[in-house]
């Protein structure tokens, strides 16, 4: 009989779009959409640049209080406050801080959605200077026809290139891969 649970990542993604929808339609009804954008993205560069940080969000061990209390701290410290700040307590008191940036990443997407662009999640190896991302996103415009709001993540063991995925489209030009492929023709070869 086959297993009909969810997996962990599908749960995790449902909570995240029900957080991601409540927040974005709570901004759009108090008009500070731009705002909440900015606040998330200092949140998100927050996350992605502190692997403590990220152990308090993630790790069950520590109750809902003190991770309530240290992304007080955090937010209080990089001057985030009002919605953001109310919502990121209220997801800590909810035991789910562990799919903040599934969140941001899902507000993000309705985020583009409500302004007629497409969202790309992109994973780079080194962090993308603003050229590189004013032309990435030019590229992808031309692509897919949209203007193209980027959601970049860096992850050091692509070793070099990007994977751009947008929708269910994925392109990875990462060296990970291509000496992933290569041992794999090395092995069929010998």
């Amino acid at each position: 009989m086959a297993d009909s649970a969810p997996s962990a990542s599908g749960q995790i993604s449902g909570v995240a779009e029900r957080y991601a929808s409540a927040l974005f339609e709570l901004a759009v009804s108090e008009k500070k959409i731009p705002a909440v954008d900015k606040d998330l993205r200092r949140l998100n560069d927050l996350l992605n640049g502190s692997d403590d940080l990220m152990r308090v969000i993630k790790s069950p061990v520590f109750a809902a209080e003190d991770q309530q209390n240290a992304t007080a701290a955090v937010l209080k410290k990089a001057k985030i406050s009002g919605l953001v700040a109310n919502f990121v307590n209220v997801v800590a008191g909810n035991r789910r801080l562990f799919a903040m940036p599934e969140i941001i990443r899902s507000f993000r997407q309705k985020l583009a959605a409500h302004r007629g662009e497409i969202s790309a999640q992109v994973s780079v190896a080194h962090a993308l200077s603003a050229a590189q991302t004013k032309e990435l996103k030019t590229t992808l415009k031309g692509v897919v026809g949209k203007d193209v709001l980027l959601d970049v993540t860096v992850d050091p063991s692509l070793l070099g290139g990007m994977i751009v995925k947008i929708g269910s489209r994925q392109i990875d030009t990462s060296i990970k891969t291509k000496l992933s492929s290569l041992k794999l023709a090395l092995k069929e070869v010998g």
